[in-house]
């Protein structure tokens, strides 16, 4: 009797087997993409053109996507494990690499190569050049901010000078730009769209220019993660970098009303002609990388802003903290 009973669990045992293996299988197999944004923006919007096309899909990954809510939350998310992938500006690795950090983060693509805002005045202004901005006051956003960094590069590369012939004002939140200017403060303000063409539909301001023409290419955004996570999942960001690449192509060879179509369900609220717009104003200030491989020059213009604002203790050289060999694979 022992003998049967035995027999059968021997059985019972080989016929789970497989579908134990199998499970594991899939959890090895599993291609997952932890990405933390720090912010929902049009702006980057090759990565949802990415998932509305299916190509994350067609290319085997999972994209697990979080707004981190600013740099700061989305780095931790990084460093702490919690995201693999972060999608912010390069300054916030700077930072953590300056502190000394063994595992710190890198860069291994680019998204966007210009500042995301329009400079926003109170009447429209055909042909700005940042003239006859004397006794104007700017709201800037939060001192030390990406957006705030680069305006002030610009104004003071145009002579301006904050209480001598200017007035940049630091103490309205980014967030909260919009609402400060519409209630009657400053004459001109940088706004990201759709907001930008928003207020501006409402004739409660006009899109003089777009800042980040201003400034010169810069590594605005980008695909970071740790040294140990590119180094252990080099072919997953090939292809999740390959995925945007082909989106921005896809974007920039298509119609922006088709294109807001698709981009509508990852806005909602935001209706298809005023996402199309916004695209329109991106694509014609020359918003995105069409290879994710940075630039050293861009990243030396970096340095110059984060020197400027006086954020940068010292100088990082551009090897230590971009690797573009998984992005190269990708432009080639």
């Amino acid at each position: 009797m022992k003998k049967i009973v035995s027999i059968v669990l021997v059985l019972v045992i080989l016929s789970v087997m497989p579908l134990t293996l199998a499970g594991c299988q899939r959890e090895e197999d599993e291609r997952v993409i932890r990405l933390n944004e720090v912010t929902h923006s049009i702006f980057y919007a090759p990565q949802y053109l990415a998932l509305a096309l299916g190509y994350f899909e067609d290319a085997g990954i999972t994209i697990e996507l979080t707004n981190g809510a600013g740099a700061d939350n989305t780095m931790t998310a990084l460093l702490t494990g919690e995201a693999d992938v972060g999608l912010m500006g390069p300054e916030s690795a700077i930072y953590v690499y300056l502190e000394g950090r063994q595992n710190y983060a890198k860069v291994f693509g680019q998204l966007t190569k210009r500042d995301g805002s329009f400079l926003v005045g109170r009447t429209a202004q055909e042909d700005f050049d940042w003239t006859g901005l004397e006794g104007k006051e700017i709201l800037m956003g939060r001192r030390g901010g990406m957006p705030a960094m680069i305006l002030q590069y610009i104004l003071n590369q145009n002579g301006y000078q904050d209480g001598v012939n200017i007035t940049m004002n630091y103490d309205v939140q980014f967030g909260l730009l919009a609402g400060a200017f519409t209630g009657g403060l400053a004459d001109y303000v940088p706004l990201f769209e759709p907001v930008a063409s928003t207020i501006q539909s409402e004739n409660q301001g006009y899109i003089v220019t777009g800042i980040g023409l201003a400034s010169g290419e810069i590594p605005y955004t980008c695909y970071i993660a740790t040294q140990s996570y590119i180094s252990e999942n080099g072919q997953l960001l090939t292809d999740f970098l390959d995925c945007i690449y082909r989106a921005t192509q896809y974007l920039n060879s298509h119609d922006n009303t088709h294109l807001a179509q698709l981009l509508e369900p990852y806005f909602v609220g935001t209706d298809v002609e005023m996402i199309a717009l916004a695209l329109d104003n991106y694509k014609t200030y020359d918003t995105w990388m069409t290879t994710p491989v940075m630039q050293e020059t861009s990243w030396n213009r970096l340095l110059d802003i984060l020197e400027n604002a006086g954020e940068l203790e010292s100088r990082v050289e551009f090897e230590d903290l971009v690797d573009n060999s998984l992005a190269q694979l990708v432009s080639q």
